[in-house]
C-alpha cells in the first residue's frame, strides 16, 4: 500500500505505508504443485482475523487462530474452527511477531495457507520466506515484493525511478540525531520521524522544534522496536493538514494492474485512520486520474522487478 498526499489540489507526497494480503494467486512465483487451500491460518488477532475466518467459511475453507497467552479470551480466538497458543511467556505483540510459533502450528496442523493481516508481520519478509519454506502458502506477494514495499526507504527510491512524487526524505534510515537536525537544517520544521520497516501509524513522530527532536526521536524508536522488532527510523518533511487519499490495486502474477479508485482517509487519531470515505467528496477529476495513475504506475515498477504485487497499495 502507499500513501500519498495532496495539499491544496496539488499532489505533494507519497510514500508506501504498507503491504495488504493478496489472494493466492498473488503468492511468489516459486512453482509448486497446485492444491486447494483447505485450511487457513491468520497469523494476526481481532478484527482482522474475524473478516478472514468470515470470508473463508463462506468459502468453506476450515480456519486457524492463534493467539497470545493475554489474549486467550478474545473474539477472534472464538470465531476460528481452530485456535493454537503462540509466544508463551512473551508480552502480546511479541507472541504475534514470533515467526517459529507461527511456523510450528502451521506445520503440525497441517496449514496450507498463512494469512498475515495487516501490521504484525504483514510486511515482513523473512515470515514470507518462512512459509515458503515450510511449504505453507504466504497469502500476499513474494518475499522479495514485501521486502521492497515493506522498506518505506526503498520503497521511495522505486516511486522516484517510477517518476511518482514524493516528498523529500532521507535517502537510508538515519543513524542518529546529528542526521536528524541535518536534515531540519536543509528543509526546516515541522518534520516527522517514521518507522522504516513497520506502519499503521506506530513509530511515527511529529518535530517541530530542536528542542523536541531528543525526545521525539526516542519515542519513536522505541514504538517502532516495540511494534515490528526493528526500531529503524527515517525522516521526511511533515506536511500540515494534507487530504489522505487511497487508492486500492489489484494487480496478479503475471504484471496486470488495474485500480479499484480511491477513498477518503483524512479522520485520524494518532495517524490511524478513523473514518474512511469513497468515493473522496470534491476531489478534482485531474486530480484523481493522476493518483490513480501514479498508484498503477508504482505498481507495475515493483511488479516489472518480482512478479506478484501488493492487492492494495494506499495513497495517501
Amino acid at each position: 500500500m502507499l500513501p500519498l498526499h495532496f495539499a491544496k489540489g496539488r499532489l505533494t507526497f507519497l510514500v508506501l505505508k504498507r503491504l495488504s494480503a493478496c489472494p493466492a494467486a498473488f503468492q511468489s512465483t516459486q512453482h509448486v504443485e497446485y492444491k486447494p487451500i483447505k485450511k487457513v491460518m491468520v497469523a494476526n488477532r481481532g478484527e482482522i482475523a474475524i473478516r478472514v475466518f468470515r470470508a473463508c467459511t463462506e468459502l468453506g475453507i476450515r480456519t486457524v487462530a492463534v493467539y497470545s497467552e493475554q489474549d486467550t479470551g478474545q473474539m477472534h480466538r472464538q470465531k476460528a474452527d481452530e485456535a493454537y497458543l503462540i509466544g508463551r511467556g512473551l508480552p502480546p505483540v511479541q507472541a504475534y511477531l514470533h515467526i517459529p510459533d507461527i511456523i510450528k502450528v502451521a506445520k503440525e496442523n497441517e496449514v496450507d495457507a498463512v494469512h498475515p493481516g495487516y501490521g504484525f508481520l504483514s510486511e515482513r519478509s523473512d515470515f514470507a520466506q518462512a512459509c515458503i519454506e515450510a511449504g505453507v502458502r504466504f497469502i500476499g506477494p513474494s518475499p522479495e515484493v514485501v521486502r521492497q514495499m515493506g522498506d518505506k526507504v526503498e520503497a521511495r527510491a522505486i516511486a522516484i525511478s517510477a517518476g511518482v512524487p514524493v516528498v523529500p526524505g532521507t535517502d537510508a534510515p538515519i543513524s542518529s540525531l546529528n542526521e536528524a537536525q541535518e536534515f531540519s537544517n536543509t528543509y526546516g520544521f515541522p518534520i516527522i520521524f517514521k518507522a522504516a520497516y513497520g506502519g499503521g501509524g506506530r513509530g511515527m513522530r511529529v518535530v517541530r522544534s530542536y528542542e523536541e527532536l531528543e525526545e521525539n526521536y526516542t519515542r519513536a524508536y522505541s514504538e517502532a522496536l516495540s511494534a515490528f522488532g526493528n526500531g529503524a527510523l527515517f525522516v521526511e518533511k511533515f506536511i500540515e493538514k494534507p487530504r489522505h487519499i487511497e487508492v486500492q490495486i489489484l494487480g496478479d502474477a503475471y504484471g496486470n494492474v488495474v485500480h479499484l479508485y480511491e477513498r477518503d482517509c483524512s479522520i485520524q487519531r494518532r495517524h490511524q485512520k478513523v473514518v474512511e470515505i469513497a468515493p473522496a467528496a470534491h476531489l478534482d477529476s485531474q486530480l484523481r486520474s493522476k493518483l490513480t495513475n501514479d498508484a498503477v504506475k508504482l505498481a507495475k515498477q515493483v511488479s516489472s522487478e518480482e512478479h506478484g504485487i501488493p492487492e492494495e497499495i494506499f495513497v495517501y
